[in-house]
């Protein structure tokens, strides 16, 4: 692809490094924001250089938040006796959609890929066993992926919260085997959870 513009090409260029954008959607998207006000694109360029300077994760879940604790662990209208515990913040708002769960979370930050290089310390793990020690909650739902590292993921957290007072439930299996959570649609997500049911270590 030839261009008359090296403006248009690094603009190009820098649009399709994001995920499932090629060229020509790039090239699209450069001249939707060519053609845009000067105030909207610089209000655009602005949001997301915050996503680096002014974004950081809450220090009690993990998420990512704008200021020292979420909005969700602020919220005293949530249920403190229920933590969810989510790979990453794309899950932690697929859950939010369905409107199903009036609990905390807690983000891990991944999950256990040793074919990755990610183990157990690499997580937020010992972070979420702290929190279970010290608040004290009546119940942690596992609400991982249905994949190989969801599975291990969840066993390791299972066999780790053995040694506190604490009942361990994971989301039901009507998520399909290799499901990503965050594609999973609200409906059956918030059946999920509505339905989850003890974990067990086998």
């Amino acid at each position: 692809m030839q261009f008359t513009s090296q403006i248009v090409e690094q603009a190009v260029d820098a649009l399709s490094s994001f995920p499932g954008i090629g060229k020509r959607t790039a090239l699209r998207l450069v001249m939707y924001l060519m053609n845009r006000p000067e105030s909207e694109v610089a209000h655009l360029a602005d949001s997301i250089i915050k996503l680096k300077t002014d974004l950081h994760l809450c220090s009690r879940c993990r998420t990512v938040s704008d200021q020292e604790q979420c909005d969700i662990c602020s919220d005293s209208r949530r249920d403190n006796q229920l933590i969810c515990v989510v790979e990453d913040f794309s899950d932690l708002m697929a859950i939010e959609a369905t409107a199903q769960f009036k609990g905390i979370y807690h983000v891990l930050g991944g999950l256990i890929s040793p074919m990755e290089g990610v183990g157990p310390s690499d997580l937020s793990i010992e972070l979420l066993l702290e929190r279970v020690a010290e608040e004290k909650p009546k119940e942690v739902i596992l609400a991982l992926s249905a994949t190989v590292e969801g599975d291990t993921t969840m066993y390791y957290v299972a066999k780790k919260l053995q040694d506190f007072d604490v009942e361990v439930s994971n989301i039901a299996r009507g998520i399909s085997v290799g499901g990503e959570l965050e594609y999973v649609d609200e409906i059956t997500l918030g059946r999920s959870l509505l339905q989850r049911t003890q974990y067990t270590l086998s």
